[in-house]
């Protein structure tokens, strides 16, 4: 056409395009459409009018409901409207996608729209294919940019490369999804696979380790940073001629690789792969560069966190000590986890410790902290314990040491803060079961007796390790009977779950008491009770728990009901306690009446209860008035429920023996023997070779009062 001639008619040009013309008036409700457009929609290719129902029979009526949710959005928002619709023949099956484009007009008076517009097809899906293979989107811009928020989502949300591969698989483009799916990593100067999908195992290997100048497509995105689009067989063999029998067994028809770009360095390359003929429009090339770009950032925020988590729970297996050989006559059983957010690693450490003397000690404890200071000073205040104690020192004498180490590497340095940590030591013989307890700061430890019944045991202690170097840190002693186990444990285990120490507590005694099972499984039960599923995708009350470390350490000596495997019959249907109060620490009675009173928390009558603690006050009270000595109160329920014995001894060194007295009416003191005699069953003062003990029983009732009973004997008593 020379320049001036005038424009060729505007039906020519769209006939030269293969684009039809259509103009719809939903008033009339008809559908006039010239011979291309007639063509498209499988009629013969002459102009004519067709009605809406007829036009509709041409169309999947799936596509049908979204024109008309299309045009009214378009009016809305006064921009062209552009539809994606499935052609079907009269057996259904789609013999050709058409894209049209309209500009719709609304008349409020007929209350109609009128339309004039385009069609013109596209490549896919493939003709013949049944109308339900792949629904199309109505409108392609809106879906579009719906399937990127929700692609941009998962995607954000995957936090481990497999993850991401999930995802990256599952994703349904708009109009287009790839049948096949690849992505190639790069090590020095090779492509790995990092992950594939709809290949079987191991059609991976003629691709890996292929050195990025070969002559295959993801090699050149990966050398030049540029997408490669190939839209048939013959486009992959005419430019690739040297790799195109490998790929040319997956039967495939178009292929698209795109570069993984982060940070303006290519990491790798993204294949999607087709079994049906893609053009690759400049929509559609859109939609893949975005989703390969969103897939970079993905696989490169998985391959950190990935990297962090294997350094950090390598950092925390390397610091955390195995339990070491089997304890004759003891088990024990230990858990670590660490807390839910962020850095994997933190102040929670446990440990065993054998000694010089045949002994075992154990260590429990927690750096303030959830941090990878934090992880430091824990593996060096760990290390210095285990050293103070292999050489023999006693535990109160270990945690002075410790504390004076940790204030030494924490106080001295004036770019951080000083730090702390809690700590329970404890050294236990395993002929004997006694326990020499110090502690600094920490939880005391628990008893789990063979009947099930559980105690809290106070113990005396210090101030946290690194305060003060000069600290001092009492040592209390504890037997751990045949049958019984001691759990001693972090916070975390009692404070996880917005719970404080006393209801956290309620929370452990329940599990220790319920439990069943052998020694690892209540270990298992007892993180789990608080800790939930580990993965961040599970719902409920348990799944954000971890807001603190958990360590724990159970201890069992051999004997019925402690789960451990080969056990020595023990007494029946035995439960004691054992406490020492000394003179300086007057405060301690009322420890002793709570450990009486968990003692026999199941006791049937309150009444005696009431009545044991009240006598147990009176007999402390009076060693610490009366003589210079310590007191040791030891409290023993044995029997049947229901018909139960309660023994109550109280030990001193005074070798004065107590005498019943008359104080007058006003008098504040003298009535201690005069309560045991009313309110015991039966009660006695046994001389010892150094000092005496007082004691006295009862027995259980219904609570109605029964009255005293006929006791065994169990000693001389003098009134």
């Amino acid at each position: 056409m020379r320049t001036g001639e005038p424009l060729p008619a505007v039906g020519e040009v769209l006939a030269a395009l293969a684009t039809g013309l259509w103009h719809w008036d939903t008033a009339s409700e008809l559908v006039t459409v010239d011979a291309e457009a007639a063509r498209l929609l499988g009629l013969p290719a002459e102009q004519t009018t067709l009605t809406e129902a007829q036009t509709r029979a041409r169309l999947h009526p799936v596509d049908w409901n979204e024109i008309t949710g299309v045009v009214g959005l378009a009016v809305a928002e006064g921009t062209l409207a552009e539809v994606r619709i499935r052609i079907m023949d009269e057996r259904g099956q789609v013999i050709r996608v058409v894209r049209s484009r309209s500009k719709p007009s609304y008349d409020p008076e007929k209350r109609s729209f009128e339309l004039i517009g385009t069609l013109q097809e596209v490549t896919e899906p493939t003709p013949g294919t049944p109308a339900g293979r792949t629904a199309v989107t109505g409108d392609w811009r809106r879906s579009r940019e719906a399937f990127l928020l929700d692609a941009g989502r998962a995607l954000a949300e995957a936090r481990s490369t497999a993850e991401v591969l999930r995802v990256a698989a599952g994703l349904s483009m708009p109009g287009f999804s790839p049948d096949g799916l690849a992505v190639f990593g790069v090590q020095g100067e090779r492509l790995t696979i990092i992950g594939h999908h709809g290949q079987q195992p191991g059609d991976e290997s003629p691709f890996s380790q292929m050195s990025v100048g070969t002559d295959y497509p993801a090699a050149e995105v990966v050398r030049t940073g540029r997408a490669v689009y190939l839209s048939s067989p013959e486009q992959y063999k005419d430019r690739y001629p040297v790799t195109w029998p490998l790929a040319q067994r997956f039967h495939r028809q178009s292929w698209a690789f795109l570069p993984l770009t982060v940070a303006g360095r290519t990491m790798g390359a993204w294949m999607a792969a087709f079994t049906y003929p893609v053009a690759f429009t400049p929509d559609e090339r859109s939609v893949l560069t975005t989703v390969a770009r969103m897939l970079a950032q993905a696989l490169s925020r998985a391959g950190a966190a990935e990297s962090e988590r294997e350094l950090t729970d390598g950092l925390q297996r390397s610091m955390l000590p195995t339990l070491g050989p089997e304890i004759p006559g003891m088990s024990v059983a230990a858990r670590y986890i660490p807390t839910g957010g962020g850095l994997q690693v933190g102040g929670d450490w446990y440990d065993m410790i054998p000694l010089p003397t045949g002994r075992i000690a154990l260590a429990i404890g927690d750096v303030q902290g959830h941090d990878v200071r934090a992880a430091g000073l824990m593996g060096q205040l760990r290390i210095a314990l285990r050293a103070y104690a292999s050489e023999g020192h006693r535990p109160d004498a270990v945690l002075s040491r410790a504390s004076r180490f940790l204030h030494g590497i924490t106080d001295g340095d004036a770019e951080t803060d000083p730090r702390f940590a809690t700590c329970l030591y404890v050294e236990a013989d395993p002929t004997t079961g006694v326990l020499e307890i110090a502690r600094a700061g920490h939880p005391d430890p628990a008893i789990r007796m063979a009947d099930g019944t559980v105690l809290t045991r106070p113990t005396a202690g210090g101030l946290p390790l690194g305060i003060d170097p000069d600290a001092d840190y009492p040592t209390t002693t504890l037997a751990l009977e045949p049958g019984e186990t001691m759990l001693i444990c972090t916070d975390g285990l009692i404070e996880t779950g917005g719970h404080d120490l006393e209801t956290g507590w309620q929370r452990i005694r329940a599990i220790l008491e319920e439990h069943k099972g052998d020694l690892e499984e209540l270990a298992d039960a007892l993180v789990q009770a608080v800790h939930g599923p580990s993965s961040h995708h599970t719902t409920g009350p348990l799944a954000d728990r971890r807001e603190d470390d958990i360590a724990v350490l159970l201890l069992s000596r051999e004997g019925e009901a402690c789960g451990c495997g080969d056990t020595v019959t023990a007494p029946p249907r035995i439960r004691r306690t054992m406490l020492t109060v000394a003179q300086a620490e007057p405060e301690r009675i009322a420890v002793a009446r709570q450990q009486l009173r968990e003692l026999l928390h199941d006791w049937t009558d309150a009444d005696q209860v009431d009545s044991a603690v009240l006598l147990v006050s009176e007999m402390l009270t009076n060693v610490l008035v009366h003589t210079d000595a310590d007191a040791l109160l030891t409290a023993e329920v044995a029997g049947d429920p229901g018909e139960r014995r309660m023994r109550v001894e109280v030990t001193d060194a005074g070798d004065d023996l107590p005498h019943k007295r008359h104080p007058g009416e006003l008098a504040s003191s003298g009535r201690g023997l005069l309560l045991i005699e009313l309110l015991a069953e039966t009660w006695g003062v046994d001389p010892r070779g150094e000092g005496k003990s007082i004691w006295f029983e009862l027995y259980e009732s219904d609570g109605a009062g029964d009255g005293p009973v006929e006791a065994p004997e169990f000693g001389s008593w003098d009134a």
